[in-house]
């Protein structure tokens, strides 16, 4: 049995109203919290609607697809008004028939308004696979990059999708090859159309089920795309083939179609302020008991006089089952909420769980040769007041044990970035990023690549950073191979897109993975060097998982 998805309006002058629906999941049934000034709508577990999408790893790496085009319409007034339009172009496609076998074209309408992406994608019914990426203002990162446009209006804010027009998706390594795949359908005069995901922290483990719809990486072009900018928006709609993967435009269009007759044409703001949730249980892994033996066990083998290894990066994953079952779009919706200077996303493969965060740490920007990154390390809780937060703030500047941490996540991104560009410039050399609950110690570097295929390697050279593997890499790798009891998946991974001009990566930190009727896995790493204390690390977990649950107002039943 199914129930449709359904928005129900309502003239209740009371302000927010809470939405109730029950999800199916073996065994128990778990109301759904889904938020809405003035209005709800039920979404039922059962439903996910998915179209099928082109295998873009299928694709001869060759060379670009023989035609790319972004063709822009009309602006609009509203969301709606956009939806139709859209609608109507998508179903002139199916007359023509373009010469080339293999192409991307893009369909955008501009709106005349601000909406924000958050509340369009809570807008939709439960429409799989979905992406959400918000980028950090930009006045916060100092960031010396052009944006997409050299106006400021047309400065990209956040991005929504549902449905794929190509996914690329395999098991095995990311590799250059699957990187050729992404690029061919990517180019400079297309900004806009990009590919949207992420990477596993760890290649060579073995895949968990929960994370098995992700593969070893996990990236998809959109079929229907809002595009949120500093004064107003874009609707826009995305149909690609290739006959080489065995997809015909016939396929792509029909595909397409199929998604957005599905798209809602109304938007709502999604409320952000939500009743407190109680937690009804909450699970370790690992104890505080196994934590303890793992760090000591750690500090041995950095302590062994025949040992290279400085630091390694151990993480604990906590599986918590709240009282209602939380719908993981309004969850990133209240991470936005105190995240300015964050990233936040949802990446969500079909017949998936949603993998979302709310991550300070920047892993690279890249706009032509030009590229941004970040040494993040090292951890304070904020102040209760002004003056308490600068004797923090100093502590941190001044510690030994947070300065080698740190300098050794700074010296190694550094070393990285000089083997594949030119000029590597370091400012500032040590700083504090203040965040709305923590502070980290901070560092920011510059550099140009020797050439634009250097973009995989800076990916493949940078990840895993020792913020959150540890140094020498393979040494922490191994260790934490050893040591952890679970799978970290994307949990510290790269996330984020591919661009034909531009790429943004951010590393997924404070971030969880959300399980219809099953609660959700929240995830945290800490830094172990010598000096290091277990007893302060787990304390460290506990501020950092803070990150991601308060947002949710959530709290021990």
């Amino acid at each position: 049995m199914s129930i449709p998805n359904k928005a129900i309006s309502s003239t209740s002058p009371t302000g927010p109203c809470v939405g109730f629906a029950q999800h199916l999941s073996p065994g128990r049934r778990i109301p759904t919290l889904v938020i809405f000034p003035g209005r709800w709508r039920r979404r039922w577990g059962g439903v996910v609607c998915q179209s099928p999408a082109m295998d873009g790893c299928r694709a001869d790496h060759g060379g670009a697809v023989e035609t790319m085009e972004t063709r822009t319409f009309p602006a609009v007034p509203t969301v709606g008004l956009a939806t139709e339009n859209l609608r109507g172009l998508v179903a002139k496609l199916k007359s023509e028939k373009p010469a080339f076998s293999s192409g991307i074209i893009r369909l955008q309408l501009p709106i005349q308004r601000h909406i924000k992406a958050i509340d369009w994608l809570c807008s939709q019914p439960l429409l799989l696979p979905r992406i959400f990426f918000s980028g950090r203002s930009r006045a916060i990162d100092s960031d010396p990059l052009p944006a997409v446009s050299s106006n400021a209006h047309h400065r990209l804010a956040s991005v929504a999708g549902v449905g794929s027009a190509v996914v690329f998706c395999r098991h095995h390594q990311f590799s250059n090859s699957d990187w050729a795949s992404i690029k061919r359908l990517l180019s400079k005069k297309c900004p806009l159309i990009r590919a949207y995901g992420g990477i596993r922290f760890d290649s060579r483990a073995n895949i968990s089920p929960e994370w098995e719809p992700f593969g070893s990486f996990y990236f998809m072009v959109p079929q229907v795309e809002f595009d949120e900018f500093e004064d107003d928006s874009i609707l826009a709609a995305t149909v690609a083939w290739d006959h080489a993967c065995s997809w015909t435009w016939e396929n792509a269009v029909e595909s397409l179609q199929s998604t957005i007759e599905q798209v809602s044409s109304d938007y709502v703001n999604v409320q952000r302020d939500l009743p407190q949730i109680s937690i009804l249980s909450h699970n370790h892994v690992p104890t505080k008991t196994f934590w303890d033996h793992a760090i000591n066990r750690a500090l041995q083998v950095i302590d062994q006089c025949d040992s290279d290894l400085t630091k390694v990066v151990l993480a604990r994953s906590t599986r918590i089952v709240t009282s209602v079952d939380v719908d993981p779009i309004t969850w990133v919706a209240c991470l936005q909420k105190e995240g300015k200077n964050s990233y936040q996303f949802c990446v969500q493969p079909s017949n998936a769980p949603a993998f979302i965060g709310n991550t300070p740490e920047r892993l690279f920007h890249r706009e032509g040769l030009s590229i941004i990154c970040e040494a993040l390390a090292a951890t304070r809780a904020r102040g209760r007041s002004a003056i308490e937060d600068l004797k923090i703030e100093q502590d941190l500047l001044s510690n030994p044990k947070d300065d080698l941490e740190f300098s050794i996540v700074r010296e190694a991104i550094k070393r990285k970035l000089e083997a594949v560009c030119d000029a590597v410039v370091v400012e500032p050399h040590k700083s504090v990023r203040k965040l709305p609950r923590i502070q980290h110690l901070y560092a920011q570097l510059a550099g140009r690549l020797r050439t634009k295929d250097d973009e995989f390697e800076i990916l493949s050279t940078l990840h895993p950073t020792p913020a959150v593997c540890g140094f020498p890499t393979e040494e922490a790798r191994d260790l934490i191979a050893e040591t952890e009891l679970f799978d970290r998946g994307m949990y510290a991974g790269p996330v984020g897109w591919f661009g034909g001009e531009e790429s943004e990566f951010a590393v997924g930190i404070r971030s969880a993975l959300v399980e219809t009727g099953l609660g959700a896995l929240v995830y945290a790493g800490t830094g172990i060097v010598k000096g290091s204390n277990p007893s302060l690390e787990w304390d460290e977990l506990e501020l950092k998982i803070s990150q991601v649950t308060r947002s949710l107002k959530l709290e021990l039943a």
